[in-house]
């Protein structure tokens, strides 16, 4: 296996992109050269912190919040996506600041997103925390750790989803063809035309907790994995619950093998499918299958489903928490 000191990572303040995760000389995520190219460029978002809410809203609007509904910007069809047209993965945030974090050196990312902006209510502040380490000697290890803090007084409750939407490619072209994948849990969220659950849980309709081959083209799947199907053990500050393996992947000829693990309810899989991006300074071109993306995350428009909403419902005084930790190394 190769030594973890082969690692390396770097970060950009637009979006607390994660810019590089190099394992034994390749880098692992998609990307471009500097933050410039991801201002022009970077509409797959890769690498970005995707905030306040990550994935899809039903037709923009939040229901019931404060006593009102909010309109937010619709920029997916009817919808509002992972954030509103200029989301958290578009703004700069404040960093890197080196601290201390749980005994360990980290990189502090932070940014205050003001009531209002992309339509949502109430003022917050969300840190992000990377840290590098080693597991087992070979495996390099890369935590990503979530906060977010109510510090306005503009409302009483607000809503958070957060997701890091770094796209990967472990194998020795420029499409994911002969990554092995292999999924922890058969349970989804089945979606509508639009991309918003019905509101129930089931299964998914292929075999995914087998390994199984990805396809750069054909087959994709860009569907809403379930890890906890009780919506009532979820809480704000998932933080405290134990991490679960979401997936793990592999390349028989790069010997490549990554694993993303989280403490979130939920994960986005998504194969690439609409990936079209140009060459831009060295980088690219990346078209459909270059890369697969886990997004660790709450459920999908949760803020509507009265049953699912206290898991994404931030009120004063609370913290939203959440970490997700990546694991990759070659054989």
């Amino acid at each position: 296996m190769s030594a973890p000191e082969q690692a390396e990572f770097t970060f950009l303040p637009l979006g607390a992109i994660i810019q590089e995760f190099s394992v034994a000389g390749k880098n692992i995520v998609l990307g471009f050269p500097t933050q410039e190219h991801y201002e022009k460029y970077n509409t797959p978002h890769f690498g970005a912190t995707i905030g306040r809410v990550a994935n899809r809203i039903k037709d923009g609007v939040i229901h019931n919040l404060n006593g009102q509904d909010y309109q937010l910007t619709q920029n997916n069809g009817p919808n509002s996506l992972h954030g509103g047209e200029k989301g958290w993965g578009k703004r700069v945030f404040d960093g890197p600041h080196t601290v201390k974090r749980h005994g360990r050196d980290a990189l502090l990312f932070k940014y205050h997103h003001a009531d209002g902006e992309e339509g949502f209510p109430g003022t917050v502040e969300v840190r992000v925390w990377y840290a590098a380490s080693k597991e087992d000697k070979a495996k390099t290890v890369l935590t990503a750790e979530y906060e977010v803090e109510f510090v306005g007084d503009e409302c009483e409750e607000t809503v958070v989803n957060i997701t890091n939407h770094s796209y990967f490619n472990i194998g020795d072209s420029p499409t994911i063809s002969g990554i092995t994948a292999q999924l922890a849990t058969q349970d989804y969220l089945p979606l509508d035309e639009n991309g918003i659950p019905y509101g129930k849980i089931d299964k998914f309709t292929r075999e995914v907790t087998k390994p199984f081959e990805l396809v750069p083209t054909g087959s994709h799947i860009d569907d809403v994995f379930v890890m906890e199907t009780d919506p009532s053990k979820i809480p704000l500050d998932t933080r405290g619950l134990p991490l679960r393996r979401l997936a793990q992947f592999s390349h028989a000829s790069t010997g490549l093998h990554l694993e993303v693990h989280s403490t979130e309810p939920a994960f986005q899989f998504y194969t690439g499918k609409y990936i079209d991006v140009p060459a831009v300074g060295g980088a690219g071109p990346y078209t459909e299958g270059a890369g697969f993306c886990v997004e660790p995350s709450r459920y999908v428009n949760a803020i509507n489903e009265p049953d699912w909403r206290n898991m994404v419902l931030l009120r004063k005084g609370q913290i939203f928490g959440c970490k997700n930790v990546y694991k990759a190394w070659k054989e």
